[in-house]
């Protein structure tokens, strides 16, 4: 008799875990389904969705590894946002103080890839992050919202430029543009700050967010969202236009997302091929 499909979720923040949760259980009925969640940072309402969930701080990561284990998971996804700085500045673990010794340049890569290492060891396959969400890649063109003319067109293009190099240096996936000019570049920060300096640099007036993937983006972690808050914040901050890169970006809550960028009157175009 087939051993049951166990599949380890490590929870951050955010809808994405929602989003996850509903996608494994249409496309994957026949798996369990069980959460290392985040005191402070994975939303309760999500541990109620799963066939059973452990609570932990932020910062471990022996624990939600032994955890997975003897559930049985021999593989895991990571969703939500869970930030270099939110992992690992509060109290880690040993676990976590090795593997923090280990690498030289402390940032999203190198640390959740050093996160990847330390589950192979243990025999946990870290998943794509993309893992049953494929039908929120949009293709190439128009997405939602009002169709970009031919100098939002023209921005979408240079800011794609600016941010995928922004990216392969590992300054930000996100930029906000104006007619040709850069007004902000994602660092460590966040996306949402971005926005808003980037708002208020362009006076709330043509300004556009383009969202990228890092050249050699790996998929099991750091994967480029747009989510219901990204359209939301953007609107408070007069940023009227959103490009992200065709296939390798999540829209999370997708039909909200639709209907805030049409009451929003925010424009959303993907980019690439």
């Amino acid at each position: 008799m087939e051993a049951t499909r166990t599949i380890g979720i490590i929870a951050g923040n955010g809808a994405y875990p929602k989003v996850f949760i509903e996608a494994a259980r249409r496309e994957a009925p026949e798996a369990r389904l069980v959460m290392a969640a985040f005191e402070g940072e994975t939303r309760p309402e999500v541990a109620e969705m799963v066939d059973d969930v452990e609570w932990m701080r932020v910062g471990q990561l022996g624990k939600p590894i032994r955890y997975l284990r003897r559930q049985g998971a021999k593989e895991a996804v990571m969703v939500g946002q869970i930030a270099p700085k939110n992992l690992f500045d509060l109290r880690p673990d040993l676990r976590t103080l090795k593997l923090l010794a280990r690498v030289k340049e402390r940032n999203a890569e190198t640390l959740f890839g050093g996160i990847a290492e330390e589950m192979a060891q243990d025999g946990i396959e870290l998943l794509p992050a993309t893992t049953f969400l494929e039908d929120l890649l949009p293709g190439p063109g128009h997405v939602f919202g009002p169709p970009f003319k031919d100098r939002q067109l023209d921005d979408a293009a240079f800011g794609y430029r600016i941010a995928k190099e922004s990216s392969r240096l590992d300054i930000g996936q996100t930029v906000l543009v104006r007619h040709g000019t850069v007004l902000a570049v994602e660092a460590f920060e966040g996306t949402n700050a971005c926005i808003r300096r980037g708002g208020e640099l362009g006076r709330g007036k043509n300004v556009m967010l383009v969202k990228v993937s890092k050249p050699d983006q790996d998929f099991r972690f750091d994967v480029p969202v747009v989510g219901p808050q990204t359209i939301e914040t953007c609107a408070e901050a007069g940023v009227g236009a959103i490009a992200v890169e065709a296939r390798r970006t999540l829209l999370i809550e997708r039909d909200e997302v639709e209907r805030l960028c049409r009451e929003k009157g925010i424009g959303l175009h993907a980019v690439g091929e």
